[in-house]
């Protein structure tokens, strides 16, 4: 069975004199480099309503278009799933993910998963590269998360994240006591020995988190995080390479640190805990419809609230 899509885009001015294929793949990051130079060699690309060759260097500003029939699997299924739904048009959705929910079916989680209940929910979505999901959550991450709804809004908001330009805020609590806000600057990619890990590596992905301490416990610290860049497990890592790893986290958060003092039921509560205490608070980006910014927030979740208030109370 196969499925015809349509890439549309202009190419940004900053990408000026760079290598098409290069542009095409960072412009349409669902895709592979192979398979866009595939599409061009097939001739299903135009470039300001001309086939292009594959080392054609870009001028700016040029609309492109692309046609192709893909391979559908059929693999992923519309599922009847409860959804927080905190925004809805016809452009996108915005989605306040629980954790423990994952993001993509994949090799041990084939359903129950958030693009199932997107593809009920909206079953244009199908059409869509991943079911118009622009960026994740990790599985045990909580927050909001957008989701394009047309090609066009697809595109818009793949160029703002490129551009970093998309506001992503989070709320951490991490171990040991922070005295002041900062910056991590310290590329991120595959651990050299767990590759199932990432971890701050020479040869890395840009990576840069910043964040600012939002309250102080006896041996913990609840802090806003910012994302300007968005690696896998980024604020995990980072906060783990600042020996400050996030509660709960049970890769990268090495033994837990109770503080002297704590009442027995604020310790089964701190025990308990067994996810990374992370929640996606805020988003802010360009609406595709032109109308502007937008911005929307999501309170923290019950079992992060609790934590918290065991923390206070002692």
């Amino acid at each position: 069975m196969t499925r015809t899509i349509k890439l549309a885009g202009e190419i940004p001015p900053e990408l000026a004199g760079r290598r098409l294929d290069a542009v095409l793949a960072q412009m349409f990051p669902d895709y592979s480099r192979s398979r866009i130079q595939q599409w061009i060699d097939e001739g299903a690309v135009e470039v300001a309503g001309e086939r292009p060759h594959l080392r054609q260097k870009t001028c700016g500003g040029e609309p492109v278009l692309i046609r192709v029939s893909l391979d559908d699997p059929g693999r992923d299924v519309a599922e009847d799933l409860p959804l927080d739904l905190v925004h809805e048009d016809d452009h996108l959705l915005v989605i306040n993910k629980p954790a423990g929910l994952v993001v993509h079916p994949a090799a041990g989680h084939p359903q129950g998963t958030l693009v199932n209940a997107l593809l009920h929910h909206a079953p244009e979505l199908a059409h869509l590269p991943r079911a118009g999901i622009v960026h994740r959550l990790d599985k045990e991450t909580s927050g909001l998360l957008v989701v394009a709804r047309t090609l066009a809004s697809h595109t818009d908001l793949v160029r703002q994240l490129q551009a970093r330009t998309v506001g992503r805020e989070y709320l951490a609590l991490v171990q040991g006591a922070l005295v002041s806000g900062g910056t991590v600057e310290a590329p991120i990619g595959r651990h050299p020995v767990d590759r199932k890990r990432m971890a701050v590596v020479t040869g890395g992905r840009e990576a840069i988190t910043h964040y600012r301490v939002e309250e102080r416990f006896a041996n913990h610290t609840l802090l806003r995080v910012n994302l300007e860049t968005g690696r896998t497990h980024q604020i995990r890592v980072h906060m783990a390479h600042l020996h400050h790893p996030l509660v709960g986290d049970p890769v990268y958060g090495g033994r837990p640190r109770f503080p002297a003092g704590l009442s027995d039921e604020a310790m089964a509560i701190l025990r308990g805990f067994r996810r990374q205490a992370l929640h996606a608070t805020r988003l802010t980006l360009e609406h595709p419809d032109g109308s502007g910014s937008r911005r929307w927030e999501a309170g923290l979740p019950e079992d992060m609230e609790a934590l918290l208030q065991a923390l206070r109370t002692g």
